[in-house]
């Protein structure tokens, strides 16, 4: 996840909910403390730069893909994730103090909490704490069958998807998971896919990550003041792997089960349907990747898309978790190539390039030369063991005879507990 997306997306939801409990307000981020320096950091929490905005989200996908490639994280680093937990059962992005209560001030959010309900979830052994945080999504789930990122706010196509993949993950079927008027998270999410009235295959960026065209089956982020929707590669990934009811956590495709994407049926009969709209979503999303094998964005202040490396990994795993293997493959090779300078030091990036990798059935532990999986162990705290899965037998994933490095992930996946995204998506949020 792009922190700076993040961060703007936090400052955003502020303004539109000062009203709206726990949500947190302006003058709060402005009393806010300075950034603790890296040496104050806890020595639990993956990463070294501020995690005022990040801290719960990079250590939830830092840990679930650790367990993802067999790696049994510290015990410290999970407990901290556990310990950031409010007594509602939400969680905030951060919350430097853990012994200190949560009250109407502290900022818990929807995305945080799902990803915490994934990482949880998959390591397993926390099941007090999942049904806890599962249980406050339900109570703040908007009318309309959705969430906001912070309670209160208007449902949005990234933090409804973050959700729906946290509540699979929880055992939950989001389907059943309603509102009091009897909404779904997949109405929601149906709600902001543009349909076939759109135009096909017209995908251009502006500078906020939005489409500037519509594009059939894409999602926007939320409709605009006068309720038009425009198109938004965040969001149609997240809801891509949404309407799968998948998480980040995808197990690997198997080869030769690939099937092609096909554009949002408009047949004189379709009707909605959330596994329909997964489909036209993943079809728009391997049109954006068929030119450059990668998706873009204008950062604040730039006048030119840069390559957006977060967000091309969770449309790996999207696509991939569709079936889509040969859509995604191009775009996995163009992250061996080009994403270490990226993902450096950075484990919420490192982390997405691993599962990206785990869903896409490539070795993380080779990645275009690189060792992702050490280069995510090196962000935090030494995990309590390092070393592939093992089979039943008691053997580590490696030919004895040969040599021949092991798909150390076909072992272990049956070690991981399954799970259903939220990003994403994606969990991202638009500036």
């Amino acid at each position: 996840m792009n922190l700076a997306r993040r961060t703007a997306a936090l400052a955003a939801t502020a303004v539109l909910c000062t009203a709206a409990g726990p949500a947190v307000s302006v003058a709060a981020a402005a009393d806010s403390p300075s950034p603790k320096a890296p040496a104050d950091l806890p020595s639990a929490l993956h990463g070294t730069k501020d995690p005022t905005y990040d801290g719960v989200w990079r250590q939830s996908l830092a840990l679930l893909a650790q367990d993802a490639a067999g790696v049994v994280p510290a015990g410290k680093s999970v407990d901290w994730l556990a310990g950031q937990q409010c007594a509602s059962g939400g969680f905030a992005a951060y919350r430097a103090d853990a012994t200190e209560k949560c009250d109407a001030k502290t900022a818990v959010d929807s995305n945080s909490t799902a990803a915490a309900v994934q990482a949880l979830a998959a390591l397993g052994g926390h099941s007090a704490q999942v049904e806890k945080a599962a249980g406050w999504l339900k109570s703040v789930q908007n009318q309309d069958g959705g969430w906001g990122y912070a309670p209160g706010g208007p449902s949005d196509a990234n933090s409804t998807s973050v959700v729906i993949g946290a509540l699979a993950a929880s055992g939950r079927k989001p389907e059943g998971v309603k509102s009091q008027q009897g909404k779904s998270p997949y109405d929601a999410l149906l709600g902001f896919q543009l349909g076939c009235d759109a135009k096909t295959g017209e995908a251009a960026q502006d500078g906020k990550g939005a489409a500037a065209e519509s594009g059939r089956g894409a999602f926007a982020y939320q409709p605009d003041k006068k309720g038009a929707l425009a198109a938004n590669a965040d969001a149609t990934v997240a809801a891509a792997l949404a309407g799968q009811g998948k998480g980040l956590l995808v197990e690997p495709v198997s080869k030769g089960t690939d099937e092609k994407t096909e554009p949002l049926d408009c047949g004189g009969s379709a009707k909605p349907d959330v596994h329909r709209a997964a489909a036209g979503a993943s079809a728009y999303v391997a049109d954006l990747l068929e030119k450059d094998s990668h998706l873009t964005a204008l950062a604040p202040g730039a006048t030119d898309p840069a390559p957006d490396y977060a967000n091309t990994a969770e449309a790996v795993i999207a696509l991939t978790a569709g079936g889509h293997r040969e859509a995604a493959e191009a775009s996995l090779k163009w992250l061996e190539k080009n994403a270490e300078a990226w993902s450096k030091d950075n484990p919420a990036g490192l982390a997405t390039l691993v599962l990206a990798a785990h869903a896409a059935g490539s070795d993380p532990r080779d990645f275009g030369g690189t060792d992702l999986v050490s280069a995510l162990n090196a962000t935090g705290p030494k995990p309590e063991s390092a070393e592939p899965a093992q089979d039943a037998a008691g053997q580590k994933a490696q030919s004895e005879d040969d040599g021949t490095p092991a798909v150390w992930w076909i072992i272990g996946v049956g070690l991981v507990a399954g799970i259903g995204i939220g990003f994403l998506l994606s969990g991202r949020k638009k500036k």
